[in-house]
């Protein structure tokens, strides 16, 4: 069984075929862990080859070395250094691609500089104010606030896509994993930016929010704008790799719930999922996920209606308990549900942490995995042993011989 497959089997609710469940993890590594491990012993070369992005609305990494404008769009910097550093954790090959719409894509330019601070338009097209004394960035203004500034970005982006975004660099990008997909040597995951994320990183968190009353049909115009994007380029992506599981991005919920209403979900969100995830499967991607911290259970049935096959990372210390979900839900699938804090308490908690789940895990439709990054002060040695009885538990209960 190739990875491809096992991980579409394993989030299957069959044994059947199954030689055992995937072990995998749906995060990037956080760098400040991988510095911790570093000095525990586990030297992948990790943090040498890539850093935390400067922008507050970059959600990513990028490469240390000099990169090309289009390689941030077509986005394959992080694929080969996570790859080597779960490699050597000895988790299922997986390599993470990304494809970004080229908002982020302006030239920096410094409007004022005292001995103070400096006032700086950034790549993202955003206003800030950076003081010397190193106090806190101060947002002045987002790159959009009406309708004209979005008519603006817009045509500002699609210059940027003529201009980078070509079958060329596109092949550049994605053509070597060309073979390995096809073969399953490895499963290919693809991260793009969902459709309740994007208009926040454009606006601010709170004007976004307004914008539901305030500009309603803005909103819809850039949801449009993306699911076009959207599907002219992941045409082309998709007819290189086919990816086993895809991740919208969307982090629309915290500890006490969604930021937004079921009804404004199905008003402004559900019709765009509603039309890529069947475009997506029609071109050979597998599963399609939303990712979203906190405590999204009161859009569980929204998030269905949309089509979206399942969720991740299940943020066990925001209340989400993937057992209890399951009773309510059970054709709902999973990423994630393992408590990351159980590792730094060791093996013990570790073990209770698998009983918890074994339900879940049993029934299938799920990959378990920690439910964010493991924190910076999380043991290697712990680590370690969550891999190792990771993969006996997989094997012991997923899989033709199952207990």
């Amino acid at each position: 069984m190739n990875c491809r497959e096992r991980e579409l089997k394993t989030l299957s609710f069959s044994n059947e075929g199954l030689d055992r469940g995937a072990v995998i993890e749906s995060m990037y590594p956080w760098d400040k862990t991988v510095k911790a491990w570093d000095e525990q012993g586990l030297k992948t070369g990790f943090l040498d080859k890539v850093h935390f992005a400067t922008l507050p609305t970059d959600n990513l990494y990028a490469n240390n070395a000099p990169y090309e404008p289009w390689e941030y769009y077509y986005n394959t910097m992080m694929t080969e250094p996570v790859f080597a550093h779960e490699q050597a954790l000895g988790l299922d090959p997986v390599k993470r691609i990304c494809f970004r719409i080229p908002f982020i894509s302006f030239d920096e330019e410094i409007l004022e500089d005292t001995d103070d601070y400096t006032i700086r338009r950034d790549r993202d097209g955003w206003t800030r104010k950076y003081p010397k004394n190193g106090g806190l960035v101060e947002d002045i203004r987002p790159v959009v606030e009406d309708e004209d500034d979005w008519e603006a970005l817009k045509a500002h982006t699609q210059e940027m896509l003529d201009r980078w975004c070509t079958p060329e660099n596109m092949e550049k990008a994605y053509g070597k994993y060309r073979e390995g997909s096809a073969s399953g040597e490895y499963s290919v995951r693809l991260r793009l930016q969902g459709f309740f994320w994007c208009p926040r990183d454009l606006l601010g968190i709170e004007a976004h929010m307004m914008a539901y009353y305030d500009y309603p049909e803005m909103l819809e115009d850039i949801a449009r704008f993306q699911l076009d994007v959207y599907k002219q380029q992941l045409d082309g992506i998709l007819k290189i790799v086919q990816p086993s599981t895809v991740f919208f991005e969307e982090d629309l919920s915290g500890k006490n719930g969604p930021m937004i209403s079921p009804a404004c979900f199905d008003e402004f969100i559900t019709p765009c999922y509603q039309e890529i995830i069947p475009f997506l499967k029609e071109r050979g991607a597998g599963q399609v996920f939303l990712d979203t911290d906190g405590d999204f259970t009161l859009l569980i049935p929204q998030f269905m209606k949309a089509g979206l096959d399942g969720l991740l990372p299940i943020d066990v210390n925001a209340g989400v308990d993937i057992v209890k979900v399951r009773e309510q839900f059970p054709t709902l699938k999973f990423w994630g549900g393992f408590n990351k804090l159980a590792i730094i308490d060791g093996p013990e908690a570790i073990e209770a942490e698998f009983k918890r789940l074994e339900p879940v895990i049993r029934q299938g439709g799920c990959i378990i995995c920690t439910d964010h990054q493991a924190a910076p002060h999380t043991p290697l040695a712990n680590y370690q042993y969550y891999i190792r009885r990771l993969k006996e538990v997989m094997s012991e209960w997923r899989g033709e011989n199952a207990n």
